[in-house]
């Protein structure tokens, strides 16, 4: 049975890129828990194991549609996801993601690995469903606030800790992976797609507005320009991978 979580400055147009903000980095110096991460190759995480696994020996029945909740500790806010036992079909057999699907992935992890430990202060998520392509194109300032009013949430943002982002960019339906590290002024990044940054000008544009709105209302010195650092990872070679 799904059991509950715990408790069931807008930039300058014009403004240049310094080149040296951009780089590109190897996954494995992101995150030394990369070989954790599902593959295209087929290989499975010991998390997605347990996850696919009560997932099947679940109480849901086919067809049938379950709740569930997430504390604020996943979000910073409190959150619901209506899920199917055959929408979780999208995770284990590697097909395009829903958002439902993103959301109960995250509060999985959140709630096996991270809840009640040291963890919550280094790991934070957005919700994708608040943060996406369609929502700056409508209404760019007030997803900048809703990024920052994320920000706020946690205590003490001086030191590392990153907040990841699942975004949505509009190609289609294409997600890229940020990663933002407030304290170090640096936003990483993945992207199944070759390119960079550059196809995606609203995010990046959103993403650095609230870092600096963020930084300016905790009087935090910024000390350089806000980095751009595509991590290396599997790459698709057509566009439903």
């Amino acid at each position: 049975m799904l059991k509950k979580a715990g408790k069931d400055i807008p930039t300058k147009s014009g403004t240049k890129t310094n080149p040296k903000s951009q780089k590109e980095v190897p996954g494995q110096m992101l995150d030394k828990a990369s070989k954790e991460i599902p593959t295209t190759s087929g290989t499975k995480s010991q998390i997605m194991m347990r996850l696919e696994k009560m997932v099947e020996e679940s109480d849901i029945m086919h067809g049938a549609i379950r709740s569930v909740d997430m504390d604020e500790g996943v979000f910073g806010i409190a959150h619901s996801e209506l899920i199917a036992k055959e929408d979780m079909q999208q995770l284990f057999e590697h097909e395009e993601l829903g958002i439902a699907v993103i959301h109960t992935y995250i509060w999985y992890m959140y709630d096996t690995l991270m809840w009640g430990t040291e963890l919550c202060n280094r790991f934070n998520f957005i919700a994708a469903s608040r943060i996406n392509t369609t929502f700056i194109t409508k209404n760019p300032t007030s997803v900048m606030n809703e990024l920052v009013n994320r920000f706020m949430v946690a205590g003490d943002n001086t030191t590392p800790s990153l907040y990841f982002l699942p975004f949505n960019s509009g190609n289609g339906g294409h997600w890229v992976l940020v990663a933002m590290d407030l304290s170090r002024l640096m936003v990483y990044y993945l992207d199944s797609l070759p390119g960079d940054w550059s196809k995606y000008p609203s995010m990046k544009k959103t993403v650095d507005a609230a870092i600096l709105k963020f930084r300016s209302k905790k009087n935090y010195r910024n000390r350089k320009d806000i980095t751009w650092v595509r991590v290396q990872c599997p790459q698709q070679n057509n566009s439903i991978d």
